[in-house]
């Protein structure tokens, strides 16, 4: 096997990019603090077509030196849009028909691979600080909680690699 050049990956121009047809789902940022994890998650969204990411709070927005260096261009791609509240991003995605999902631990949270969607319906996504989570007054305007199965000793993932687990899956549910 050879490696792929970046060149033979046939990827989309940033002008292809907002043509594109993407999935019905918004991420919301709650209070993340580390750019690095922005970045991140802006890269994931480009990846599997996220609609729209909502930056809240603390969330810094680009442009960034520190967010460009792990979104590597994807801040110019996936539409952002920030809030100074997170709760004011909710209700705005509830007014206009999108299913928000807190992913955090909470009684009765669904877990990830049980998760059923309807794929004629819209979704948003909330993730929360990295050492807080997504703040209570957010968890109780959701309509739901998701949750990753864990099997080790720790309690959580950082919210970079679990907004790839979950933007992953739902790309998948939904495209």
């Amino acid at each position: 096997m050879k490696k792929l050049k970046i060149t033979e990956l046939q990827r989309l121009s940033k002008e292809q990019f907002q043509k594109v047809e993407k999935i019905p789902l918004v991420v919301v940022l709650d209070e993340v603090r580390s750019l690095n994890n922005v970045g991140s998650i802006f890269r994931t969204s480009d990846a599997f077509l996220v609609e729209k990411i909502y930056l809240c709070g603390i969330t810094a927005t680009p442009p960034h030196p520190e967010i460009h260096k792990t979104a590597l261009g994807a801040e110019e791609t996936v539409d952002w849009i920030y809030f100074e509240h997170t709760l004011d991003a909710i209700k705005k995605l509830k007014k206009e028909g999108y299913f928000v999902y807190s992913i955090e631990q909470v009684h009765h949270s669904t877990m990830l691979n049980e998760l059923s969607l309807d794929k004629s319906k819209k979704y948003a996504v909330v993730f929360g600080n990295e050492v807080k989570g997504v703040q209570q007054e957010v968890v109780n305007h959701s309509d739901g909680c998701i949750e990753i199965p864990q099997f080790g000793t720790k309690h959580s993932l950082n919210v970079s690699v679990t907004a790839g687990i979950v933007i992953w899956d739902l790309f998948k549910r939904l495209k």
